[in-house]
This record gives structure tokens, sequence and C-alpha cells, in this order.
């Protein structure tokens, strides 16, 4: 059954040429694969379909409570506890609009004008953006792009006065890393050392392959979890971008009450939206037979493309051990991403080219794929861009 759920015949590419926005199916031209933002291809779970059904034929749409439905916060610090190691309740849990909303939100209520944040090198764009929109600066920590490895004693070095929190992508986006418990364990210490935030963005969690472990960085030590503010979220597990809801468990009542306060949810009427929370708490009750097919799925779909890749004319990728995504070196081919970017275009293939408007300058020489669609589109548009390199 499991498998069925992502067979060929079920991703329906007219649906998503309607409604798949965001550099993919609806914004390309019709001939062409998106292989682009990290949004799966398939339907969502039919528990989801039926809770939301289930919600939507009351016909009440009325204004939910100001910091979300207890039954959704609940469910998202029942999650916390038992699978995270998280400790916290219902009261720490503030949903949002999404993790980038939460991003934005933490920097606004935590972050003033001229204070520092560190950041790594490459990561997602909204790192950068959320701090700027603060009005506080980014400071940037290189990952190896190579081994994954960070310079702690350069991080360290990058602290001053001015900085106020550590940023963390746990796993990372676009390495797919997943963070050791010893790596974790020295970023919490740093923290602690400076008095800093760590804002640990953990939206992929649930997209981890076997051997590799997700481990919270607010899981392992009680003053670092006294100084942690972490992000889940719902549209990378559970294909529900376009619902926009997310979460932000924080290490106390007072840290909480902050981020309510900035949000405006108290005068206003400020939230995630009802039916997002109900597709949410369905998904954290009800949803995991669902997820392990799909993670069943992704595994099969990294391992094809990574083999693939890997045997395409001057090019290479390490295998990820999370997310959906892929991390490809084309350094070999002397073409900035955006030259191959436009190069594949051409070929029929958008992948996202990974120039620092995207993933910062430690990504150059690189472009990212995503590989959360079928078999079938996935061997056409490897095809496709093995055809296009080959004509290099």
């Amino acid at each position: 059954m499991g498998s069925n759920l992502f067979s060929d015949n079920m991703v329906n590419i007219a649906i998503l040429r309607q409604r798949a926005f965001n550099y993919r199916w609806a914004v390309v031209a019709p001939d062409v694969i998106p292989l682009t933002a990290a949004d799966p291809d398939f339907p969502i779970a039919d528990i989801i379909k039926e809770k939301m059904t289930s919600y939507i034929k009351e016909g009440y749409f009325s204004y939910g409570p100001p910091e979300g439905f207890l039954s959704f916060r609940e469910a998202c610090a029942e999650r916390a506890i038992h699978h995270n190691s998280i400790e916290c309740n219902s009261e720490v849990i503030f949903p949002t609009p999404g993790v980038a909303s939460g991003m934005s939100l933490i920097a606004k209520t935590f972050l003033s004008k001229g204070d520092e944040a560190i950041i790594f090198d490459p990561v997602d764009f909204l790192f950068r953006l959320s701090i700027e929109n603060a009005g506080a600066t980014p400071v940037c920590c290189p990952i190896d792009i190579k081994t994954g490895e960070i310079d702690f004693d350069f991080m360290e070095s990058l602290i001053t006065p001015k900085t106020k929190m550590i940023w963390l992508c746990n796993p990372h986006n676009p390495l797919g890393k997943v963070f050791t418990s010893d790596e974790l364990i020295k970023i919490g210490k740093l923290a602690l050392k400076y008095q800093l935030w760590i804002v640990s963005d953990e939206i992929w969690s649930n997209i981890i392959y076997n051997p590799a472990k997700h481990i919270s960085i607010a899981s392992l030590d009680s003053e670092i979890a006294n100084k942690t503010l972490t992000l889940f979220g719902f549209s990378k597990d559970f294909c529900l971008a376009g619902l926009s809801v997310g979460y932000i468990i924080s290490p106390t009542r007072e840290a909480h009450n902050n981020l309510v306060q900035h949000s405006g949810c108290l005068a206003t009427t400020y939230g995630v939206s009802v039916l997002a929370q109900v597709a949410a708490e369905a998904a954290l009750r009800d949803g995991w037979n669902w997820h392990a097919a799909f993670i069943e799925h992704l595994y099969k779909m990294r391992n094809y493309a990574v083999s693939r890749f890997n045997k395409m004319p001057q090019i290479s990728c390490n295998c990820p051990h999370a997310t959906y995504v892929l991390f490809i070196n084309i350094d070999s081919l002397n073409m900035t991403s955006q030259a191959v970017y436009d190069y594949l275009l051409k070929a029929k293939v958008a992948v996202v080219p990974c120039t620092p408007q995207f993933f910062g300058e430690g990504a150059k020489g690189h472009i990212r794929i995503s590989y959360a669609t079928s078999h079938q589109i996935l061997q056409e548009a490897l095809d496709r861009i093995e055809k296009a390199l080959n004509h290099i």
C-alpha cells in the first residue's frame, strides 16, 4: 500500500500546473520539469484530507484563539516531548504561518538594530533575510561543503559584544547534513559562554535516512535548552506548504509571551488559519504511516538520483543524510550556477542556481535539485540533464 501512495500515477501534473508556484510547475513553461523548490509533487495523506473535510462540512470558519487551538498546541508538545526529547508543554507552543514567518517573528522579537547574529554559510536565504529585516547583521560562519565540518574556533572568533544569536539549520539546507551531538554541544557551550540565544530551524527533522539520527539541540542539556528557540513546520514532511503552518517552542513562558506580544495576535486578527491547524494536528496525530511510506520512497529517489548524478560528466554530489534536496558540484563545468541554470532550462529542466541570493557565498559552484517527485518524472528530468551535459 505504501509504495502505491508514491507511484508514478499519483502525481497529477495538470493540477500542479495550476497550483504549484514558487519556481515550480505553475510558473515554468509547459514542457519544463521543475526540480526546484522543496515542495513535493504528491497529494497529502488521506487522513489529513478527511479531517479537513469534516471541519469544512460544519460550515463555520470563525476566528480561532489568538495563540492557536489548544488541541493543536498539545499535539505539538506531545510530539516534541516523545520524539524530540524537548521538555515543554502547550503553554510555550506558538503556532506561526509557517517556519519562515516564525523566523521573522523571532528576529523581530529578540534582535535590535545594530545587533549581530551568526548563521552558517551556505544556508537558506531566509536566515539572512529574517535577521536583516529586523535591522540586525548576519555574520557568516562557513561549513565545509565537502565534509560538513565546522571550525568552532573560527565561529567563536566571530562573536563580538554585538552578537546576540546563533542560528542553526538542522538538518541543513542545502547540504543535507545532520548535526552530531558533539557539534550541537559545542554550539550550545558557545551560546552559554557568551549568553547568546540559539534559534534552531528543524523543519527537515522528519526527513532523515538511516543510519542518521536527528537530535534537537534543546534536548541535550537544560541550560542549553533555556537559551533555545526551536522551529518546526509541515511543508516538507506532510506536503502542506500552501497551508502555511508551523510552530515555535520557547524555552520559558517569558520568552513565549515576548513572542506573542511582538506578533500582535492579542490585539489583532493575526494568526494561523484554523483549517491549517486542523490539517497540521491531523498530521501529528495520525499521519505517520503515510509519512513512513514517503520516507521509503524518498530513500529510493535519493539513491537513484545520487547514483545518476555521480555518473554524469564533470559534476558530482554527496549523498545527503536528510532532506530531499541534492547539492550538486558543478565547478568542473567552468560555468556559474546561473549559467548552468540557464543552460539546463533550455534542456527543459529547472533547477535552483546556488547563487549568493539563495544560499550565500559558500554555495558558489553548485546547483540544487529536489527529488520529491515520482520515479518517472525524476528519471525523465535526469535523462534531460545528462543529455545536456554530454553536449557541453
